[in-house]
Order: C-alpha cells, then sequence, then structure tokens
C-alpha cells in the first residue's frame, strides 16, 4: 500500500493518541502547574507528531527529512521526562507512567529505526524535480534573465 499523507503513517497515529492521552491526563493536574509542567508536557508530546508531519513533507532531501526525526525523538524524550516530574510530584499514577513510558519506548524505535533507514522513506534522487533530466543532457537551469533597465541618476 502506497501512503499518501502522514495521517497514514502508523508511528504518526500513535505520537497522536499519546499527545491526546497526556492532554487528558494532564487536565488531572493542580491549576497552579497550568502555565509551567502542564503546558510544557502538552507543548513537547504535540510536537511528536507535529515533526514528523514536517519529515514526511521534507522526504525529498533526506538529511531534512532526519533533522526532523531527530527533532521528533527529542520531543519524545522530552515528554518522557515530563512524565517522571508528573509522577514524582505525584499528579500522575505509577501504571499510568509506566504505560505511556513503554509506549513512548516503542514510539522512539520507531522513530529511530526510520531515521537510520532513510532510503525506505525518502524520494529516490532521480525523481526529485527536473533532476533526472539535467542529468541525462547535462542541462544546468537557465539564470533570471537580465532586464535592461536605464541608468540610475547621478546625484549631483
Amino acid at each position: 500500500m502506497k501512503i499518501t499523507s502522514h495521517r497514514e503513517l502508523e508511528v504518526w497515529q500513535e505520537a497522536m493518541d499519546l499527545a491526546m492521552e497526556i492532554f487528558h491526563a494532564s487536565k488531572k493536574f493542580p491549576a497552579d502547574e497550568r502555565f509551567s509542567l502542564t503546558d510544557q508536557i502538552r507543548r513537547s508530546a504535540r510536537s511528536v507528531p507535529a515533526n514528523l508531519s514536517e519529515a514526511w513533507r521534507k522526504r525529498r532531501y533526506e538529511a531534512a527529512f532526519i533533522s526532523k526525526l531527530n527533532d521528533a525523538e527529542g520531543e519524545a524524550a522530552e515528554t518522557q521526562t515530563h512524565l517522571d516530574i508528573a509522577h514524582h510530584c505525584g499528579y500522575l499514577p505509577a501504571a499510568t507512567l509506566q504505560t505511556l513510558d513503554s509506549r513512548y519506548e516503542t514510539l522512539l524505535a520507531r522513530i529511530v529505526t526510520m531515521s537510520s533507514h532513510p532510503e525506505k522513506w525518502v524520494f529516490p534522487a532521480n525523481t526529485r524535480r527536473g533532476e533526472q533530466e539535467n542529468r541525462r543532457t547535462g542541462d544546468r537551469p537557465s539564470p533570471l534573465p537580465i532586464v535592461a533597465s536605464s541608468p540610475l541618476p547621478q546625484r549631483d
């Protein structure tokens, strides 16, 4: 099956599910954490699927694809740290922490696998816009045309 959207990626779907679970779990955090831990954990959790979406759209360029996957990996690890802090503060039960942490470990493994084998995800070089034709003919894209203009007025 050919994947045509980042929404079809299982890794993105799992990241979205985790972000929503963290959103609901963080609703139980105390009000005084609203602008600190609650905000931080929600932002990092949401950033994982967002970075996966960006990686998908940047798969024309292997380095950019890997860079966005690395960002997703970092945000997932940051979310794990926020989960640990929430647990240590007494906001998150141990069972919930263990379940979410285990799912993040699985998610991280999938992201690392994608970044370790980008050739399975990025476009082959010869399908990039115009590159195949340019390689075959040796042509270079023509520069922008130079437009003749009147000379600049001289200052007195």
